[in-house]
């Protein structure tokens, strides 16, 4: 167990380190952060903006002379934010997961590894840990923003909702690049990888919307498979033990299915 461990580590480290000296990265990351901002701009103070609104609310009421209902300004901020943040999700990962495996193919790597005593179980998770932790170090700074914008409401916003709310997105991450380390994994081609993750990932997003249509208990049954019906409940601040578990399932499949592809690489080499 401790060998496996090492091994985990030996290839999270050298991952995460990868991302940190790729021009690509920090191009992601920036671009990530640019979009991001625009959001929590546009979503406090655009002409649509939940401030804007309340202060046309509370107007409204004061000229109608009617008392009106308040309003939790940081919960539809937190909640509006992160729900265009797991939309970004399915841009932005498609093309961080794109190279887990399909560069180490390009390079000829990939058989080095396949080949190598290190497990391919410890391989898959070790590289879905470091692109994950990449993903975090982008999160972090967001958070800052968003502990910034609430930092001045009457009465203090509860911290478990936000934390449940990230704690979603980064789950949704996961997914995400576990399901696009397995597609990268069987081609060369980064861009195809990231097409196809891009193309997975909207169907799995939008399959509560395919559930609704079809109806009964098939239906039922492909709506349990959403991902963006799962996350939307815990951004809502609902702790749902259903969502991680789906979570879980999605997270684990992808490393399931991503060491079979490099065993069966393995068995053609042999």
């Amino acid at each position: 167990m401790g060998i496996v461990l090492g091994n985990i580590i030996a290839i999270y480290r050298r991952e995460l380190q990868s991302y940190f000296v790729s021009p690509l990265a920090y191009a992601i990351a920036g671009v990530f952060w640019f979009i991001s901002g625009l959001f929590l701009v546009m979503i406090l103070l655009g002409p649509d903006g939940i401030l804007p609104a309340v202060a046309a609310y509370d107007l409204q009421g004061q000229q109608l002379g009617v008392p009106v209902p308040p309003i939790d300004v940081p919960y539809e901020f937190i909640r509006a934010f992160l729900d265009r943040m797991g939309w970004l999700l399915l841009f932005i990962l498609p093309i961080l997961s794109m190279g887990l495996y399909a560069e180490e193919r390009k390079r000829g790597t990939l058989e080095l590894l396949a080949t190598s005593p290190v497990t391919n179980w410890a391989v898959a998770t070790g590289k879905l840990l470091g692109v994950l932790t990449f993903f975090i170090t982008m999160v972090v700074p967001l958070l800052v923003f968003e502990a910034i914008a609430i930092s001045g409401s009457n009465p203090p916003m509860s911290p478990s909702i936000p934390l449940l709310g990230h704690f979603g997105l980064i789950l949704l991450a996961a997914a995400i690049l576990s399901l696009g380390m397995f597609i990268s994994s069987l081609t060369d081609s980064t861009i195809l990888s990231a097409v196809l993750t891009f193309a997975l990932i909207l169907l799995l997003l939008l399959v509560d919307l395919i559930a609704k249509s079809v109806g009964g208990s098939v239906g039922e049954a492909l709506g349990h498979l959403s991902l963006l019906k799962h996350y939307n409940t815990l951004i809502q601040g609902i702790f749902d033990t259903n969502a991680l578990i789906l979570f879980a399932s999605y997270i684990f499949l992808g490393i399931f299915l991503t060491a079979q592809s490099i065993d069966a690489l393995r068995f053609q080499r042999q």
